[in-house]
């Protein structure tokens, strides 16, 4: 069987990780795997410098000749069929409201019109890639997140995302679910976490990974702020969990990597609303949603 490669790229509010994929076998092409952190509110076109980086870096260190395709896990708002960004007010991409992001990655890498760039929402393609790792998950109801900048989720029923109808949330997803004072981004996300921890603490931190690096050392505060975090998360999921009578709930994400601070606190929620679900965490979240984007994009 002839091999067949794509461009995967899986975008956050501060990384974006790029890889060639065999989407024959649907594998990683050893060494292409590349990432770059950067700070996405910066001016589009160093934005899109990096981005171009990331993906020629990628294609050289694979050694792959031609790809066939531009695959995107990207977060929302944004227009995946038309591949225009409609991010506002959420601490990222502030410079690409409005704007066409597939024009961008042709005028950036010199693609032709008919050179497919897709898009698809980051959790849906990390639901998808953990779906596609194990076989069961296929005759299964599962909820996925993703625990970042944002607060991301996808309804998967039998393999095929669910966005419509009575059983999820709007376009399923639930960052913008009412909750509390604002919605639910506002307390689980990077942004709720430092907010949390500097109503308690009276001290501003820069990033997720000071607190978590606090609670590793044992700071209360710090500690007790994921915990805070586990209880918000079950209170958000856990009616979606039954609206959509799901069997399997994966949380991915770079937040995933505390688990160990808010899971005991989320499972013992979990529990004592008498929710029957089977609760894992991802632990390649990136392979899940470049996998899953690719698949999305050559099921056919």
């Amino acid at each position: 069987m002839n091999k067949e490669y794509a461009v995967g790229l899986d975008i956050g509010g501060t990384h974006i990780t790029a890889a060639i994929i065999d989407i024959v076998a649907m594998k990683v092409i050893d060494f292409s795997l590349h990432k770059e952190s950067f700070d996405s509110n910066l001016p589009v076109d160093e934005v899109m410098t990096i981005w171009e980086k990331a993906i020629r870096t990628s294609i050289e260190n694979s050694k792959v000749e031609n790809t066939t395709g531009l695959a995107v896990c990207m977060p929302g708002p944004f227009d995946y069929i038309n591949g225009v960004c409609w991010i506002k007010g959420q601490s990222k991409y502030e410079h690409f409201y409005g704007l066409n992001v597939r024009d961008l990655f042709q005028d950036k890498l010199n693609l032709s019109n008919d050179f497919p760039i897709l898009f698809e929402n980051d959790a849906v393609c990390f639901g998808k890639g953990e779906v596609f790792k194990d076989a069961e998950n296929l005759s299964k109801k599962v909820m996925a997140i993703t625990l970042g900048t944002g607060l991301g989720a996808c309804f998967i029923d039998k393999g095929e995302s669910i966005s419509t109808g009575n059983l999820v949330p709007k376009d399923g997803e639930i960052y913008d679910v009412p909750y509390k004072e604002g919605i639910a981004e506002d307390y689980v996300s990077v942004r709720g976490l430092i907010a949390g921890y500097f109503a308690l603490s009276g001290k501003k931190l820069n990033n997720g990974l000071e607190l978590f690096n606090l609670a590793k050392t044992g700071d209360e505060w710090a500690i007790a702020v994921f915990g805070k975090m586990g209880e918000d998360l079950a209170a958000i999921v856990t009616p979606w969990l039954e609206n959509f009578s799901a069997d399997s709930f994966i949380i991915g994400g770079k937040i995933a990597n505390a688990s160990e601070f808010f899971l005991p606190v989320f499972n013992k929620k979990i529990k004592e609303a008498r929710c029957e679900v089977s609760v894992s965490i991802s632990t390649d979240n990136e392979i899940a949603a470049l996998l899953g984007a690719t698949s999305l994009l050559y099921t056919a």
